[in-house]
């Protein structure tokens, strides 16, 4: 193939450019440059304070940068972008709750629409699609109270798949979940990503589980930031250069713990 014949580049399907975000009188970070490609793994990682959340809440339109733009498909991010996807930390549903997993996953298919929602037959097809997608059949028609917190981050993840984005936010979408049901749900984004060619950013304290599907880390701390693969930003220099402190990485086993980070108080598993 001659360079003339060579594919195309796909286009980012996130770009962050200049960004800049603070709190109070306390800079997040600035100087924020990240283009996040199709099909491509980002993990977001730093201590608490860091602006992650609040990074993933500026990709959704939901928060104005201090200075920087933030583009989805080359234009501004803003509110109710059908193409993104959002899995929002774990919360439990109170015992007793009576909607169903299955009303819970319609919402994400006719929730949008104007007026009273109506379900067709295409919506029950769509949804009884993503149910199995998700493994979640066999507790569908289950009222949520009654669920896991795994079972009940399978029907998010279904319900976040439901206007087939192109990307998939995730904020700490395996924080109470037991190692089982972590890698589950680690599983379900994943094969996402590498079936559909979906981007997937992932909010997370602790990157063990999807360690392996990472392509590259952000890694925000004391307002700063780094970019990189796993390999080139978990590593004593690197991290001790942005926190300014000596921090140590150990691998043991195919995990990666930090050690002596200001954020904590302890040893953790990255990081915080």
């Amino acid at each position: 193939m001659t360079p003339s014949e060579a594919l195309p580049v796909p286009a980012p399907v996130l770009s962050i450019r200049g960004g800049a975000l603070g709190f109070g009188a306390r800079a997040l970070w600035s100087g924020l440059d990240l283009e996040v490609n199709p099909g491509e793994f980002i993990a977001v990682l730093g201590g608490n304070g860091t602006g992650k959340t609040s990074l993933l809440r500026a990709m959704l339109g939901e928060q104005k940068l201090d200075s920087g733009v933030v583009l989805v498909d080359g234009h501004p991010a803003h509110r109710g972008h059908r193409r993104i996807g959002y899995i929002p930390q774990q919360k439990i549903v109170a015992p007793g709750t009576p909607l169903r997993g299955r009303d819970l996953v319609m919402l994400g298919v006719n929730g949008q629409r104007f007026g009273p929602p109506i379900t067709t037959r295409d919506d029950r097809a769509a949804v009884d699609a993503l149910l199995t997608a998700v493994g979640a059949e066999t507790f569908a028609d289950r009222p949520l109270g009654s669920l896991s917190g795994g079972e009940q981050q399978r029907l998010r993840v279904a319900q976040a798949l439901a206007d087939d984005p192109n990307l998939l936010l995730c904020d700490e979408p395996l924080m109470s979940l037991d190692l089982q049901h972590q890698r589950a749900v680690s599983e379900l984004i994943d094969r996402r990503r590498q079936q559909h060619g979906t981007a997937v950013v992932f909010v997370t304290h602790d990157i063990n589980p999807v360690l392996s599907m990472v392509d590259r880390v952000l890694y925000l701390a004391q307002g700063r930031f780094t970019i990189g693969t796993p390999d080139e930003v978990l590593r004593d220099d690197v991290l001790s250069r942005l926190y300014g402190t000596p921090v140590e990485v150990f691998r043991s086993r195919g995990r990666v713990i930090v050690v002596g980070a200001p954020e904590a108080e302890h040893h953790h598993e990255v990081i915080a």
